[in-house]
């Protein structure tokens, strides 16, 4: 039972999180990657740059920085192609960075707080889904980044109910192991 009742627990917490935005002005908003397709944002990367392009129409960052590999692909990775949306949809080119060598979030982590910390930055806005950016605080705390959740409010999976508790639930797992020491 005891093992359950912290399970539970740790479902909540992340679905606490997941409708809590912690936006604040920061040293960099980060965009965790999503599936392209062919050059194109599939639609969960999308919510997720919509987003962060509003976080950055009101200054709340200096730098926006997509994330993401390439998941295969060998002409696009996630970051690549958020980087050229938030670039056509006004964002000055300059102030968008792309971090496109993580294929996991915890890779993505890593390359992203060394960006940060190359700089002598500290705190960053996590724009992802909801139930994402419990896992992403706890991975940027680990690599001493200060990271404010901020959840894409048009995400198709946090919209779906069924998907939004089916990724939760991975949350869980994923968490856990990450505790354990597995890095994905």
């Amino acid at each position: 039972m005891g093992a359950a009742w912290a399970e539970w627990s740790l479902f909540e917490r992340i679905r606490q999180l997941a409708t809590k935005d912690e936006a604040r002005p920061a040293d960099a908003i980060v965009v965790l990657g999503a599936a392209q397709y062919n050059g194109a944002p599939s639609p969960v990367l999308k919510a997720r740059l919509d987003h962060a392009f509003e976080l950055e129409e009101l200054g709340l960052a200096p730098i926006v920085i997509t994330s993401g590999g390439s998941g295969g692909d060998p002409h696009f990775t996630e970051a690549g192609v958020g980087r050229d949306y938030l670039v056509q949809a006004g964002v000055a080119e300059e102030k968008v960075l792309s971090e496109n060598r993580g294929e996991t979030t915890h890779a993505t982590v890593q390359a992203v707080a060394q960006l940060l910390r190359n700089r002598h930055k500290n705190t960053c806005i996590a724009v992802s889904d909801g139930f994402h950016l419990y896992r992403v605080k706890l991975m940027f705390k680990a690599l001493g980044i200060t990271a404010f959740g901020s959840p894409a409010p048009n995400s198709p999976i946090e919209a779906a109910a069924f998907d939004r508790v089916v990724h939760s639930w991975r949350e869980v797992l994923l968490v856990n192991l990450w505790y354990l020491g597995f890095k994905g």
